[in-house]
């Protein structure tokens, strides 16, 4: 296990409180084999952390974008705080080095992994704000979340990606996104879809997720840089 100080240097804050931060890194798996643990799980921290984080990133954008509508801002606060991106902000912290996980947990990937990921990064936000209050809460936010900001105005994350695609398909090859169902796995009460995008009768990318929705939206986003990838999409 890691250092909770090179933590607590990345995020910029030294805990008064370490206990809250080892709470905050704590799965409730891990407490299944380690009864006689100190710390309780972070679901708790997770809740507050999730409030934290939205406030966080509200004040910023409306502050930021004075002449946008709450409809955008709205898009652009999601795109900052859903799973994808967050797992996104534990990798670059390297929080999976520090986590508190049972033996099976550890070895999940895919969606599973990003959950518990960004699960892990409101549970931090929460630690902080209760060991050092909402100001130096804000601050970190800052340096671990909107450092993201300029991506997601830039490659419109905002916008639903199915839409952009379709856009997109459609000026440059005179064609419409069909999305097809390649496979289902596991169980019916947890599910995953693997659906691919077709360009006609052409496969040109795929996505998985819990939902047909989810699964389509990540095939268009994997479409989508592949055509960044290729120069026809800017």
């Amino acid at each position: 296990m890691a250092s909770l100080g090179d933590l607590e240097e990345k995020i910029g804050v030294a805990f008064k409180k370490e206990a809250l931060l080892k709470e905050a890194l704590t799965h409730r798996s891990y407490l299944n084999e380690h009864p006689r643990w100190s710390a309780r799980d972070n679901e708790r921290l997770e809740y507050l952390g999730d409030a934290v984080l939205e406030l966080a990133v509200t004040e910023f954008l409306f502050r930021t974008y004075p002449n946008e509508e709450e409809g955008k801002l709205t898009s652009i606060r999601a795109a900052l705080v859903n799973y994808q991106m967050l797992a996104r902000v534990a990798r670059d912290l390297s929080l999976e080095r520090y986590l508190y996980l049972s033996r099976g947990e550890a070895k999940d990937v895919g969606r599973a992994r990003e959950v518990i990921l960004a699960n892990a990064v409101e549970a931090v936000l929460g630690a902080v704000y209760l060991d050092r209050g909402y100001e130096t809460a804000k601050r970190v936010v800052a340096r671990i979340v909107l450092t993201h900001i300029d991506e997601v105005m830039e490659r419109k994350l905002y916008r639903d990606p199915k839409s952009v695609l379709q856009e997109v398909v459609q000026e440059e090859l005179k064609t419409t996104p069909s999305y097809r169902v390649l496979r289902e796995e596991g169980p019916d009460h947890d599910k995953l879809f693997v659906v691919g995008v077709f360009f006609g009768e052409r496969q040109v990318a795929d996505g998985e997720g819990p939902s047909k929705q989810e699964a389509e939206a990540r095939a268009a986003q994997a479409a989508l840089e592949s055509l960044s990838c290729k120069g026809k999409y800017h």
